[in-house]
C-alpha cells in the first residue's frame, strides 16, 4: 500500500470512485428539485392558513405555483439531448425479475435477504414512474383549475379534488424520498459530484457494471453499463 505522501496515493483513491451521473443529469436533478420545491412551498402557502397569512400576496403565490408546475417538464425535455440521461431513462423503464426480488425483500423489511439491483433499484424505478405520472396529472388538473372556461363546473370541481389530494400524496412521497437521501450520504455525494465509491456501488447495486473509473473518464471511451 502506498504511503499518504506517495504521489500514487491520490490516483488510487480516485480510482476507487466510479462515475454514476453525468453533469447534465446532475443539473436536471437540481433544476427539477428546485421547481418541485417551489410547487410544494407555494402550495403550502395557498392551503395552510398560518402560512397564507404570513406570506400574503396570494395572486403572486398562485402565479409562481402555476409556472413552477408548468416548467417542471422543461429540465426533462432539455435533458433528452443528453445520451447519459436517455440511457438512464431506459434503465428506469425496465423492470426485471431481480427488481421483484428487491421489492419483496424491501416490503418484508428483510435485511438478511439479498436485494439485487442494477444502476437503479426497484424502489427508485417505482418512485420515478409514480412521480412522473403524478406530475402529468397535477399539470392537467392544475390547468383546468387555472383556466376556468375550459370545462364545466362539475369537471373543475373533480379536477380540484384530484389535484389537492394528489398534491398531499406527492408531499408525503417527496418527504420519504428526502428522508432516504439524508440517510445515505454516498448517494447524495453521487448526485453532487457525479461519482460514488466502488464499495458502495458493489454493496447497494451489485448488478450494476459502472463505466470507467473517475480518473479515466476523459481519457478512455465509456464502457458498456449494465443494470
Amino acid at each position: 500500500m502506498p504511503r499518504p505522501s506517495d504521489p500514487a496515493a491520490p490516483v488510487l483513491r480516485r480510482a476507487e470512485r466510479v462515475r454514476r451521473f453525468s453533469r447534465a443529469e446532475r443539473w436536471i436533478h437540481r433544476c427539477t428539485a428546485a421547481l418541485m420545491g417551489l410547487c410544494v412551498g407555494t402550495a403550502a402557502c395557498l392551503y395552510l392558513p398560518p402560512l397564507a397569512e404570513l406570506v400574503g400576496r396570494r395572486h403572486l403565490v398562485v402565479t409562481v405555483h402555476v409556472w413552477s408546475g408548468l416548467l417542471l417538464v422543461v429540465p426533462f425535455l432539455l435533458g433528452l439531448a443528453s445520451r447519459a440521461f436517455r440511457a438512464d431513462l431506459r434503465r428506469l423503464g425496465r423492470f426485471g425479475p431481480h427488481d421483484r426480488v428487491w421489492l419483496r425483500a424491501a416490503l418484508r423489511r428483510d435485511r438478511s435477504a439479498g436485494r439485487p439491483a442494477g444502476k437503479f433499484n426497484a424502489g427508485q424505478k417505482v418512485y420515478a414512474g409514480w412521480l412522473a405520472g403524478a406530475v402529468l396529472v397535477m399539470a392537467g388538473t392544475g390547468l383546468l383549475m387555472w383556466w376556468t372556461g375550459l370545462v364545466p363546473l362539475v369537471q373543475r370541481t373533480a379536477a380540484t379534488f384530484v389535484h389537492d389530494w394528489l398534491a398531499l400524496a406527492v408531499a408525503v412521497v417527496l418527504a420519504a424520498h428526502i428522508g432516504k437521501a439524508l440517510a445515505d450520504p454516498e448517494a447524495r455525494r453521487g448526485l453532487r459530484t457525479g461519482s460514488v465509491g466502488r464499495g458502495w456501488a458493489e454493496r447497494e447495486h451489485p448488478l450494476w457494471q459502472p463505466e470507467q473509473p473517475e480518473r479515466s473518464e476523459r481519457s478512455r471511451p465509456p464502457g458498456r453499463s449494465g443494470g
